[in-house]
């Protein structure tokens, strides 16, 4: 991926206890992303907008809300999420992603 004309946060974000990270870029018209990296682990993320998770790397297995068990994916991919949902991941390798909201 690459992004032009964008702001980048110094700020980083982190998540369960520093395993999940990432930086917020804002792109020309406004929209926001995050791109960053998540640690081997297993993690729920809530979501409040729908959300497109593109994986760059890693090797992971999904679990939308209703299903009802894990689903390996092969990256690069991508997965979508409801808003006012969640999504649980399990990361079995060092995993890059871009996340973008709507």
């Amino acid at each position: 991926m690459i992004f032009e004309n964008v702001k980048v946060s110094t700020d980083m974000n982190s998540y369960f206890d520093g395993k999940v990270t990432s930086y917020t870029i804002t792109m020309p018209d406004g929209s926001t992303k995050t791109l960053g990296s998540m640690q081997i682990g297993e993690y729920r993320f809530n979501t409040q907008a729908s959300e497109i998770m593109d994986m760059q790397s890693g090797d992971i297995e999904i679990k939308l809300k209703d299903a009802k068990e894990f689903t390996a994916m092969q990256t690069p991919c991508s997965f979508e999420v409801e808003a006012n949902s969640y999504f649980d991941i399990k990361v079995n390798s060092v995993t890059g992603y871009c996340c973008s909201y709507s």
